[in-house]
């Protein structure tokens, strides 16, 4: 469990102990140095070491390694195009029913009071990967929002995500 301390003598001093992200931040540059993960995440055929919960025809789902909250997964074509509009009305219908398929799994898995669903096309409008379009599913609750983000720029995650992966894998 995280420890938030605070320091005395009229500044506060805070810190979020979690020792067992370590492993998990030394790793988060590799991703953005190896390559597309939307293409290099199927080709590895290690669905659980690249957090790849369910395969269909066109597109596949894979949770975040950046999530915003726990079972925040994402849609995502196995074409490398970086647009809505490229990619063909098969594959935009197989994205929305995966999506409409996680938003059941995560009900039933996790009872979020609410969901932001979306695409980032572009650099300018948040796309981590602007190459390769893909859908975002990030469940919500009261409260999830709180003062760490605003403040210190942080999100605690009250699950990992081989747990999250563990909860998920099976349900699609």
């Amino acid at each position: 469990m995280p420890c938030l301390t605070h320091t005395m003598g009229g500044v506060a001093n805070y810190r979020i102990w979690a020792p067992w992200r370590l492993a998990y931040v030394k790793d988060a540059s590799k991703d953005f140095d190896e390559g597309c993960i939307f293409c290099t995440a199927p080709a590895q055929n290690d669905d659980r070491a690249t957090l790849i919960v369910h395969r269909g025809k066109r597109c596949f789902v894979i949770l975040n390694k950046f999530p915003y909250t726990n079972g925040h997964l994402m849609v995502a074509p196995y074409e490398h195009l970086a647009t809505l509009p490229a990619l063909d009305a098969e594959t935009v219908a197989e994205m929305m029913a995966l999506a409409q398929r996680a938003i059941v799994v995560l009900d039933e898995t996790y009872g979020p009071q609410g969901y932001n669903a979306g695409l980032n096309q572009g650099r300018i409008a948040g796309a981590g990967f602007e190459g390769h379009i893909h859908l975002h599913v990030v469940p919500r609750w009261a409260g999830d929002t709180n003062y760490m983000p605003v403040l210190a720029d942080t999100r605690v995650m009250p699950q990992s995500l081989e747990d999250s992966y563990d909860a998920l894998e099976d349900k699609f």
